[in-house]
């Protein structure tokens, strides 16, 4: 018999986050009523314990408290980035005393379109804390500024300022690129020199990659260049059109460019 330590295990706000995604995207029908809201998370918790644990919808209720909190944070992120809002979805429909305590949610006008878009947050995580962790990972490798810049650039995703996201992906991306160069000489001074005279991007990375087999180029290139010109666009005094596409792609591409260094480290620097 499945116990409450079975169900909480190693769940996630992560976890929940997706789950409650998954709800809304499925359009799941209850047998428990939503009431006025859109989102009645313990609904969405209900459901999540019959679909994973295969136990009555009875039993499930008596299961819910000890997940509720971990879905509470899920709830409270997605309102704090602008998918849910507390509350009835319209004027004159059912509140409940347990819906305004927490439980009751709508989906805004920005969350109905980032659903439509939710299914690609599947394959490259960017909730908060998940694509945090995964960039953690190369912090001691890259440095304190890719550590600034790559948490700075997860930041702005989330709230929504996608040309700041661009231009710190861009800056996380040239810190991986200087961090190299300096292994590879030993001289960070000269490096950092070279990179602020004029062409001296060009130059670090001929530095780096001039001499390499094309396969290995053709990685690095096609993993920087458009970071590079979406950073650029960023220090130039012009609107950039930049949307959550943009923001979301300099994301996928900075944690792809730094798992390819990290597995290229030792050839790159050689």
């Amino acid at each position: 018999m499945t116990s409450p330590s079975d169900i909480t295990g190693n769940l996630t706000e992560e976890d929940a986050f997706h789950i409650i995604v998954d709800y809304l995207r499925t359009n799941v029908r209850s047998d428990y009523p939503n009431f006025g809201y859109e989102l009645y998370l313990p609904n969405t918790i209900r459901y999540y314990l019959t679909n994973t644990f295969q136990i009555d919808s009875h039993r499930a209720s008596g299961l819910i408290e000890p997940i509720s909190h971990i879905f509470y944070n899920a709830a409270w992120e997605m309102c704090r980035r602008g998918i849910l809002r507390p509350g009835i979805s319209k004027y004159g429909y059912q509140a409940t005393p347990d819906g305004a305590s927490g439980n009751g949610y709508s989906v805004t006008a920005l969350g109905k379109e980032w659903l439509k878009q939710s299914k690609r947050y599947d394959y490259v995580p960017i909730e908060p804390g998940r694509l945090a962790r995964l960039l953690s990972n190369y912090f001691n490798k890259y440095g304190v500024v890719f550590a600034e810049r790559s948490q700075e650039a997860i930041k702005c995703y989330n709230a929504n300022a996608y040309l700041a996201c661009c231009a710190m992906c861009g800056a996380a991306t040239e810190s991986i690129i200087l961090a190299l160069a300096i292994a590879k000489t030993h001289d960070e001074a000269q490096v950092i020199k070279n990179y602020s005279t004029p062409g001296g991007r060009r130059k670090i990375e001929n530095l780096i990659i001039g001499q390499k087999p094309k396969n290995i180029q053709d990685e690095f290139i096609s993993s920087t260049g458009l970071l590079k010109y979406w950073r650029d666009i960023s220090a130039h005094g012009r609107a950039s059109g930049m949307t959550d596409d943009e923001a979301f792609t300099s994301l996928a591409l900075l944690l792809r460019f730094s798992q390819f260094v990290n597995d290229k480290w030792d050839e790159l620097i050689g």
